[in-house]
């Protein structure tokens, strides 16, 4: 937890980021930048489709519309923090000359999208008037 708190301040200083180990090569910090990027598309989209169940399933039970829209935008707020996070992890790694960190995000990511589409699949099979 002290280190994410320690991250967060780093969001903010960018300059204390170069501060640490060498410059590497800019085709990395690049690509760092661009997997930041390809997270806040996905936590865009997230927030999108929170949005678009709450707003274009009126006749979905409001538990189930309520439920579903709630998953949707917390898990694109969850991406949107992680992306910075594991941006900021990146690049202090690649000027450290460690190894990237990894993450079980993704897997809880994908964990959550794949609730959420079971869960929609179910409210199309058995309907949603009621």
């Amino acid at each position: 937890m002290i280190e994410f708190v320690r991250n967060v301040r780093l969001w903010f200083a960018p300059e204390q980021v170069r501060r640490e180990g060498g410059t590497p090569d800019y085709r990395f910090s690049l690509a760092n930048e661009r997997t930041f990027l390809a997270w806040l598309r996905t936590a865009l989209a997230l927030v999108g489709g929170g949005f678009a169940v709450d707003q274009f399933l009126p006749d979905l039970r409001w538990g189930w519309r309520v439920g579903l829209a709630l998953a949707l935008l917390a898990a694109g707020v969850l991406c949107a923090l992680r992306a910075v996070n594991h941006w900021v992890r990146c690049e202090r790694a690649m000027r450290r000359g460690e190894d990237l960190p990894v993450s079980r995000f993704p897997a809880l990511l994908g964990l959550v999208v794949a609730l959420v589409a079971v869960a929609m699949v179910f409210v199309v099979l058995v309907g949603w008037e009621g």
